[in-house]
């Protein structure tokens, strides 16, 4: 299954039923008003069948680097991701966490008011009450100090996260978590890809931040280099006692 997701152990808040829901590489952690384990794994499904077979008509769509145009008539999902790569410019898988994330997490809300998806480090999240996203940055000091506060009426909302030191996902740069907020999941993952590729030192903080400004959509931005911190926009940081809320 790869990296061990050792940080959802981290969550603490009660009110909303956790479940995982799992296909193929696709391994998400559910929060919601009850277990819609069922109607996630449809979703995902659903999602991964028009992604894989567009890649098997175009293979490009799954190895380009860059921005890459596809038509109109594509699935949604495709065009999602290639809009959101376009505006970041990453290539479109640089977004298909956060995509998938939003896409079941949409769905869920069908069912339950209140939807938390996270897909390897990027969520979904839609709720009713102030909620706190805990920052994990591999063995930055921040990690598990720091977390993101979600008011509900900015939710729905993506937060996605990327980082060069942890995980397996392809990164060029070297920060060890680059967390952007936006209205779009799916544009979030791109943009926290983008940003996080450029950042090799703590001095390629501003230069980041420069970058994640210029990206139409995203709401905010958080860098985290060792015991270096830079912060960008409609973000509310916060300590916590322990690991997550």
């Amino acid at each position: 299954m790869g990296q061990l997701r050792t940080y959802r152990n981290w969550v603490k808040d009660s009110d909303l039923v956790s479940f995982r829901a799992v296909v193929k590489e696709t391994d998400l952690q559910v929060r919601a008003i009850g277990d819609f384990r069922g109607e996630a794994l449809v979703e995902i499904k659903r999602c991964r069948a028009l992604l894989e077979h567009y890649i098997e008509q175009h293979l490009e769509f799954l190895v380009v680097l860059e921005p890459i145009d596809v038509s109109e008539d594509a699935p949604p999902i495709v065009v999602k991701m290639a809009r959101a790569a376009k505006k970041a410019g990453v290539g479109p898988m640089a977004a298909v966490a956060g995509a998938i994330a939003e896409d079941v997490g949409r769905a869920l809300m069908k069912r339950s008011a209140e939807v938390i998806v996270e897909n390897g480090g990027d969520i979904f999240i839609c709720t009713k009450k102030p909620r706190k996203v805990g920052m994990f940055a591999g063995n930055s000091p921040f990690t598990g100090k720091l977390a993101i506060e979600i008011a509900p009426e900015d939710s729905p909302l993506g937060i996605c996260t990327s980082s060069g030191t942890v995980g397996h996902s392809l990164n060029f740069g070297l920060a060890d978590a680059v967390a952007v907020l936006s209205s779009s999941t799916a544009l979030a993952d791109a943009a926290a890809t983008a940003v996080s590729n450029i950042i090799q030192t703590s001095d390629d903080i501003p230069a980041a931040i420069k970058l994640a400004q210029s990206i139409d959509g995203v709401a905010g931005v958080v860098i985290i280099i060792g015991d270096k911190l830079g912060v960008w926009g409609q973000v509310k940081l916060s300590e916590v006692d322990g690991h997550g809320e």
